[in-house]
């Protein structure tokens, strides 16, 4: 589970609501970039962005803002609010938004979200924002009376990859999250969920850690200071890896070019050497033969900069994307997969 900070910007600051009343808008941070680097720095994965003005009037408002911070971090910005046809995502797609998220769309222009989920696949996700289970729309000032679950159900069968749920009812409180409604949709969908809204503090990290959600959208906890960051990013990865190793010492790893995908090499990982490829962005592992951890390229400079992990349904194996420097076998070819059997 990844842990995404969100940066809400309303009149061009940075802002975080109570249940999402507008009228209860306070300043939390005095600048947006220099939030998200900050957040980045403590090694954010992902940044959640919101354009409140947006979400409410039905078009971008404060573009210039999120551009400027998706080009200055070097971690991925995700994007809602406002966003409501196809120039829109396009706009933000080719300016350095990595996702964008569609929220009113979802209830009331459902053509628009296949095209857009068509065209950029997991680049789209869907917001759900539900109070009393009733999904609300337009900045969470209109009330429909469509079923939280109903509607990920219903994105899930058009393709949807990703659901960002928020029970309004506790967002801003600081007063827990609602676990039941995350299990609930956890059962009905087989895809991405995102929980956001009501997080008090590592308690509630380590709650939802166990529904193996995708991610979780943290704000006012971390600007009331009740939840540190890099607590949460390390409670979240260590959680992770125990469930990654829960079956064995070693697991096997899969190398592949990030840039090509060809299939480079195969290592096998332990804890200690995942933890390190994780901290240092270069891949380690655990020689059976030698008995030690291993830097791939220690001895010929050849290293591997990792750029993504992924690992399997079966939490047992790892998928690595990485830029190769020099080849990586030691063979002299580029992969060790170079001997053709049939």
């Amino acid at each position: 589970m990844i842990i995404l900070p969100a940066i809400d910007i309303l009149n061009g600051q940075c802002v975080q609501l109570v249940q999402g009343e507008y009228g209860t808008a306070k300043k939390v941070a005095a600048d947006p970039l220099e939030t998200a680097l900050k957040f980045a720095e403590a090694g954010a994965e992902y940044i959640h962005m919101v354009d409140l003005d947006g979400a409410r009037d039905g078009s971008p408002k404060n573009a210039e803002i999120f551009i400027n911070t998706a080009r200055s971090v070097s971690v991925p910005v995700e994007l809602g609010g406002g966003i409501r046809n196809m120039e829109t995502v396009d706009f933000y797609l080719n300016k350095g938004i990595s996702r964008v998220i569609l929220g009113s769309a979802a209830l009331n222009n459902k053509n628009f979200v296949i095209e857009a989920v068509k065209a950029y696949g997991d680049r789209i996700a869907v917001a759900i924002d539900a109070k009393n289970r009733k999904v609300k729309t337009n900045g969470w000032l209109v009330e429909s009376e469509i079923d939280f679950v109903e509607l990920a159900v219903e994105m899930e069968k058009i393709g949807v990859d990703n659901i960002i749920y928020t029970n309004i009812g506790v967002e801003g409180l600081l007063s827990g999250i609602d676990l039941e409604h995350y299990k609930e949709l956890g059962s009905a969908v087989g895809i991405k969920i995102t929980a956001s809204g009501g997080v008090s503090g590592l308690c509630d990290i380590e709650k939802l850690c166990e529904l193996d959600l995708y991610g979780v959208i943290c704000g006012s906890a971390l600007y009331s200071g009740a939840l540190d960051l890099k607590q949460a990013i390390d409670c979240a990865r260590d959680y992770t890896l125990q469930k990654l190793f829960a079956g064995g010492e070693l697991i096997p790893a899969i190398i592949q070019d990030y840039k090509t995908n060809e299939v480079l090499m195969l290592g096998y990982m332990n804890i200690e050497s995942l933890r390190l490829t994780l901290e240092t962005g270069r891949t380690w592992f655990y020689s059976r033969s030698r008995q030690k951890l291993w830097n791939k390229g220690e001895s010929s400079g050849h290293f591997q900069n990792v750029k993504e992990i992924y690992y399997d349904c079966y939490k047992n194996k790892l998928l690595i994307k990485a830029e190769q420097l020099g080849v990586a076998c030691h063979t002299g070819n580029m992969s060790c997969f170079y001997t053709k059997l049939i």
